[in-house]
């Protein structure tokens, strides 16, 4: 079966046109006409020979990644369902802010790196999905490219946080990000480039080795490896002792600081014992926490905990030498779990 261009990965487009006995630049005319101008058809790319675009269409058939589905907040976050070549659905989130000195509008997309997810995370709205397939590097940069020409505003951050476990899909979403980081490309600073994880121990390895400044998010949710391991079934032989190694190993070889994410849900894993586990956990590491709402999903048992709770939990792990914030939550007026909009459609 054919294979539509936008499912390969970014290497994979590069060898079809050297296999088709093309000069390599011709591979980077085609991909900025793919992700740069967002070329509707091989018929626009005019300075690709007209027996090279032919080819294409026949072998690789171009089909534009879609917005199937959009819903806007009030503070200004746009949540999307995009339809991919192949008819997969996937999500992505548009959240713009304003910083008030210099009047710059930044905008960050939250973008995912596979159709729905195998991690299974109890609260989480994909973890009801499945895995359907990981996405091509291609693909992820499309979700940028979406975002970005809708709200006409450049993108300044990226986040790795949407559908699917990154290092599960480990090479693809590293092209990805290179490509994001490129000058040439969409010139994204490493640094505000930000790769999430569950907590993969071979991937927080292979990512210290890797010559970019990406920062590190682990999602975390708890301290206690009985409790992790039931609102995490798939880390399980990813113990928290062996996690805080691998980080240990990562701060000492890169230098850079990891985020711990911890969504905090009520009854669950904001108790006191929950919260004096959490600062044990971070003692002689070098990390931020990023105390996470929990957004609210239908039929699900999981409900945010009070507000008190965010701030005594932030006095606690300051006293302790742990830089702690309360992430703001957007678009909560919105389908803003992660999932949550495309289940929605699904019914």
């Amino acid at each position: 079966m054919d294979k539509y261009i936008k499912i390969l990965n970014l290497s994979e487009i590069e060898e079809v046109v050297l296999s088709y006995g093309q000069p390599k630049f011709r591979s980077k005319q085609l991909i900025e006409w793919l992700l740069a101008k967002g070329a509707a058809s091989y018929d626009e790319m005019t300075n690709l020979p007209a027996t090279l675009r032919e080819r294409l269409a026949d072998e690789h058939p171009l089909t534009e990644t879609h917005i199937v589905e959009k819903q806007v907040s009030r503070d200004g976050t746009r949540k999307y369902v995009l339809g991919l070549a192949d008819g997969c659905l996937v999500e992505t989130v548009g959240i713009p802010s304003l910083t008030t000195k210099s009047g710059t509008q930044h905008l960050t997309v939250c973008f995912s790196t596979q159709v729905g997810c195998a991690m299974a995370c109890s609260f989480c709205a994909t973890g009801q999905e499945g895995l359907t397939r990981n996405l091509s590097s291609t693909e992820m940069v499309e979700q940028i490219r979406v975002v970005q020409k809708d709200f006409g505003i450049r993108v300044s951050n990226v986040v790795s946080m949407g559908q699917g476990e990154p290092f599960q899909n480990y090479d693809a979403v590293i092209e990805a990000l290179r490509f994001l980081n490129a000058n040439k490309a969409f010139g994204i600073g490493a640094r505000h480039i930000t790769l999430s994880t569950c907590g993969i121990l071979a991937g927080i390895e292979r990512l210290s080795n890797e010559p970019e400044q990406f920062t590190l998010a682990v999602s975390l949710h708890s301290a206690n490896q009985e409790l992790r391991n039931s609102i995490m079934p798939r880390c399980k032989n990813q113990p928290l002792g062996k996690l805080k190694q691998a980080l240990l190993e990562y701060v000492t070889k890169t230098g850079r600081r990891p985020s711990l994410e911890y969504t905090m849900i009520a009854g669950t894993n904001d108790s006191d014992k929950d919260l004096h586990e959490l600062i044990e956990f971070t003692q002689g590491l070098l990390c931020h926490v990023n105390l996470i709402p929990l957004n609210n999903v239908p039929d699900s048992p999981f409900k945010p905990c009070k507000p008190e709770t965010y701030k005594r939990w932030i006095r606690a792990l300051g006293m302790h030498g742990v830089e702690a914030t309360l992430r703001n939550s957007r678009g909560s007026d919105i389908d803003g779990a992660c999932g949550q909009l495309k289940n929605t459609l699904a019914k």
